[in-house]
């Protein structure tokens, strides 16, 4: 892999343009061949990439300082570099792959942390609201301003749905929380699952584990 950190500006010619105005970037390239430019401020996702397979060319004479990628569809990535602060490169060999740890606690802190995976506009009341029955693993409230009880599980079957029918019977009760609507969120969700879910008025929810932990395939798109 190559680290390079530079003040450049990016443009993007291909389906359609973009244009990143003159700033310091990091530019990753793989041995995969991909091309991503990255910001400080951004986590996991690239500003602009570009997926193999594709060819990296450096310009020299008067193109020296240009560095053109072009994948297999023509599309193009012109990076303009205007001054380059560091450039190394590094043998990682191969990767052991993922081990996967989505516990049903990790998965309530990644769902509590990034809540709007259950929609645009929800926010967070708080997890682990103790009810008389034990506690309800996420309150929130959607974009309309309604309660929303989401049980979290690894893999969705009915005894959840149960559950969270008798967390919502619970908290339909309280006036100040009334009416509660019900999510069952899972990695996995049975069929059964989700046909008593819906029956009940319950919404199914599919948690991406390696999304919602920031780790993407290598399927990267533009916008």
């Amino acid at each position: 892999m190559r680290l390079v950190i530079a003040r450049c500006s990016v443009d993007y010619a291909g389906r359609l343009t973009a244009h990143l105005p003159s700033a310091p970037r990091l530019i990753l390239v793989k041995a995969d061949g991909s091309v991503s430019i990255h910001a400080d401020d951004r986590a996991y996702k690239p500003l602009n990439w570009m997926s193999p397979p594709c060819a990296l060319k450096e310009g020299t004479g008067d193109e020296e300082g240009v560095w053109t990628v072009v994948n297999k569809a023509g599309e193009k990535l012109i990076i303009t570099m205007e001054e380059i602060l560091h450039d190394s490169s590094h043998e990682l060999g191969v990767d052991p792959g993922l081990i996967k740890d989505g516990v049903e606690a990790h998965l309530q802190e990644l769902l509590a942390d990034r809540i709007e995976t259950l929609g645009e506009g929800y926010t967070l009341i708080r997890r682990e609201y103790m009810t008389a029955i034990g506690p309800v693993d996420i309150l929130c409230r959607d974009a309309e301003g309604r309660t929303v009880a989401v049980e979290i599980k690894r893999r969705g079957e009915i005894d959840g749905v149960e559950q969270l029918t008798r967390y919502l019977e619970l908290l339909n009760r309280d006036p100040h929380l009334a009416p509660v609507r019900g999510v069952f969120a899972a990695q996995e969700i049975k069929p059964q699952a989700r046909v008593l879910a819906t029956d009940r008025g319950i919404g199914c929810q599919v948690l991406d584990y390696n999304a919602m932990r920031g780790i993407e395939d290598d399927k990267l798109r533009l916008f």
